[in-house]
């Protein structure tokens, strides 16, 4: 008998557990103190709360409207104040220790360079300030008794024309920090076949994309992100439970699309406090991830924006445990299934999944074995012991 069959993982085990994260957006996750920082540094006075544990609660509820593009329009705050090369670099820096404390020994973080020229920056200043804010955090994780590794995605937003513009700067930093390309922004109006040109480009060079699809809108997105573009993986992806039909007797009917996504193990990044904000769900206990776990879909668990959600992976993974009744053994296979799904090489992958997370999981597991050691032995009684 083993943990797994009596116990769930307690909040200090998920919190310990190596996590992978794959959909995680660098304007999404900025600590409120620092907004509130760099705000006065910039000059910029259109922050709604000025101090920083209301700011970080003022986030939050705007967040939660229920609509994707009321959710979007909190960005406008954070990418004000990341427009220079020191503020960007602090924020990337604080990104990756943040994400380290909290367990995460891999992830991939987002963001759209385009969106950070309003003070003079060209495109590859922004991106090396970026990658450099990265590597100083994963030092300063280091130096702190964690380890993570940070790759850069970097995202054109759907709404503009300058995706081609930007997946040829995701090649031209390929090997130095960036692992590949994104794009984001509402889903409405934008399908992701504007930008075939990107994609095109990308598949040519042999590279890695994302992209944002089925969250906001239906399986039409979902089919040309895979069909016409061709991506890796999708941003999100919960809409694909519109191809899934349950009948009253429990048995399970997958569409043409769902089967497609499933049987070629296309990775879902799922954000389920994200979902919930956005309206893509109305519980936990309702989120697509239920049911899509129990059919074996590539599913990873993700943070999207975790200052917007006032979430992290650690939180993620408790509200999964406590509605679903996940273990260590289910974390564990979100995490493995995530770091399968990376855009790093192939090696490089097998490694962190055999010498990291299966013995941090292993080690977890393993815990129920010593709970009662160091303990005061009890005093037996005489009559206990005959």
């Amino acid at each position: 008998m083993t943990s797994e069959t009596t116990n769930l993982p307690t909040s200090e085990q998920i919190r310990r557990a190596p996590k992978v994260l794959l959909h995680d957006h660098l304007d999404g996750g900025l600590r409120p103190g620092t907004i509130v920082d760099l705000a006065r540094e910039s000059g910029f006075e259109g922050l709604p709360e000025t101090d920083p544990e209301k700011l970080g609660i003022w986030f939050r509820e705007a967040a939660d409207s229920g609509s994707l593009e009321r959710y979007l329009e909190t960005f406008a705050h954070t990418c004000a104040v990341m427009q220079t090369k020191e503020a960007l670099l602090r924020v990337a820096a604080e990104c990756a220790e943040d994400l380290a404390a909290d367990g995460v020994v891999y992830a991939e973080v987002r963001y759209a360079p385009e969106q950070h020229l309003e003070q003079g920056l060209t495109l590859e200043e922004v991106v090396e300030a970026v990658n450099e804010g990265f590597r100083e955090g994963e030092r300063r994780a280091h130096a702190n008794g964690h380890r993570i590794r940070v790759g850069a995605l970097l995202t054109a937003m759907r709404h503009a024309a300058r995706a081609l513009e930007i997946a040829e700067l995701a090649n031209r930093y390929r090997d130095f920090g960036v692992v590949g390309f994104d794009i984001a922004g509402a889903e409405a109006g934008f399908p992701p076949t504007r930008h075939l040109d990107a994609f095109e480009y990308l598949k040519r060079e042999n590279n890695h994309f994302t992209i944002h699809a089925g969250e906001a809108f239906g399986l039409p997105s979902i089919w040309q992100a895979l069909q016409w573009c061709g991506a890796d993986r999708l941003g999100h992806g919960v809409r694909i439970i519109d191809d899934i039909e349950v009948a009253e007797d429990g048995s399970v009917k997958l569409g043409r699309l769902a089967s497609y996504v499933r049987d070629k193990r296309i990775p879902l990044e799922m954000c389920p406090t994200s979902n919930l904000q956005t309206g893509a769900a109305t519980s936990y206990a309702e989120h697509p991830i239920g049911l899509l776990r129990r059919l074996q879909f590539r599913l990873t668990v993700n943070t999207d924006n975790r200052l917007m959600s006032g979430t992290n992976m650690s939180r993620e993974f408790e509200h999964l445990v406590k509605t679903f009744r996940y273990t260590l053994d289910d974390m564990q296979w979100f995490t493995v299934n995530a770091m399968k799904s990376a855009f790093i090489p192939f090696d490089e992958r097998l490694a962190m999944i055999n010498d990291v997370i299966k013995p941090g999981y292993a080690e977890l597991r393993a815990e129920w074995l010593f709970r009662h050691a160091g303990a005061t032995p009890a005093v037996i009684r005489r009559s206990d012991a005959e």
